[in-house]
């Protein structure tokens, strides 16, 4: 329970349903220890901390503040920092639902007995067999399926979606008709739970001290290689960036690549950004075991990628080729490539190179 709308709802609707209700809001991190300008946000805040607990206590079941900043800090925020250093662009909410949200909580809600784990998550959970599959939600503006890929089989047979069958609209109507205004009028937070200050470039200077002059005579070149001038420093750019760049060459110009070995970020036209093929490692699968060759899919490489005809081919038990069938733009190395079936995962990795 962050404090939120969406939680406090499911929360009510399974207590509503019968189920003996435990509330847990997850202490992940402090942002004073970053270093940075404003306050905590989120889960994060003691005000939406409060907010949950006066709903436990309004409703007569127990809640519990659970923290659990060391294995956030080990899973997240580390990887946060070492793929802006590799030179790729992390998603920390894909994660932080595989590592934190789901494994580190179950194994508190194993030593509580409890049975199954719920979240207020807009997805919806499917069985085939004994294999357990993420679907999207039914307000598809709302769906968070595309960052729910790298949950694992065990934690899935264990999970709870009140919300997947519910509209937003409905949800904050069912909060004001249950008497809790203000929680229904809460504004959403679309930033990085660590970083509401939406300078992730600030905070890997808090983190990596010296990071500015590791960096120093870093450089802009186009894609013939031809110098266009000085750059911050490759951790600073991502593919698809436009603005901010500080280079004036007569076009419009973008990230097309990002190379940490030289400290050189390229340039190009929009056309330059577009590509056919990727290459996605730490697969997680969810509808199947294996991905027959060739296998017809969706494929979305953003959260707010309507998706791309493809095919999907299984080089390993940890990596996917995928072949659009159209180019796609600005397909960024360390975000995730979720390949669906209609509206059912398929399964998920971490975009590793795309050409």
């Amino acid at each position: 329970m962050s404090g939120g709308v969406d939680s406090t709802v499911a929360a009510v609707l399974l207590q509503e349903a019968g189920y003996e209700v435990i509330g847990i809001t997850l202490k992940t991190w402090d942002y004073a220890s970053s270093g940075g300008q404003r306050k905590e946000t989120g889960c994060c805040n003691l005000d939406s901390i409060n907010d949950a607990r006066q709903v436990a206590v309004e409703r007569g079941f127990p809640h519990y503040i659970i923290d659990i900043r060391s294995e956030f800090g080990e899973f997240v925020i580390e990887d946060f920092i070492s793929e802006y250093l590799a030179g790729r662009t992390p998603n920390p909410c894909v994660l932080c639902n595989t590592h934190i949200k789901w494994a580190a909580l179950l194994r508190r809600a194993r030593q509580m007995q409890c049975t199954h784990m719920a979240t207020g998550h807009y997805a919806q959970l499917r069985q085939h067999g004994n294999r357990y599959v993420v679907a999207k939600g039914v307000d598809e503006s709302k769906d968070q399926s595309y960052v729910l890929w790298g949950v694992a089989q065990e934690h899935l047979a264990m999970t709870l979606f009140p919300l997947g069958s519910y509209r937003k609209s409905q949800i904050r109507q069912l909060c004001l008709q249950w008497g809790y205004e203000s929680l229904a009028r809460k504004s959403e937070s679309y930033e990085i739970c660590f970083v509401p200050d939406n300078d992730y470039r600030g905070f890997l200077r808090r983190k990596v001290p010296g990071l500015d002059q590791q960096l120093a005579g870093g450089t802009f070149r186009d894609l013939s290689g031809r110098l266009l001038g000085g750059n911050e420093g490759y951790p600073f750019y991502t593919i698809g960036q436009r603005k901010g760049l500080g280079v004036a060459t007569g076009q419009p110009m973008y990230v097309t690549a990002v190379d940490p070995e030289a400290n050189t970020v390229t340039l190009g036209p929009a056309d330059a950004l577009m590509r056919t093929r990727l290459i996605a490692r730490k697969i997680n699968l969810q509808k199947m075991d294996r991905i027959p060759d060739g296998y017809r899919a969706h494929t979305k490489v953003r959260y707010r990628d309507p998706g791309t005809p493809s095919r999907l081919y299984q080089l390993d038990e940890q990596t996917v080729q995928v072949e659009f069938d159209q180019p796609v733009k600005a397909v960024a190395p360390g975000q995730s490539a979720v390949f669906y079936d209609g509206d059912e995962l398929i399964g998920g990795g971490i975009i590793w190179e795309a050409t």
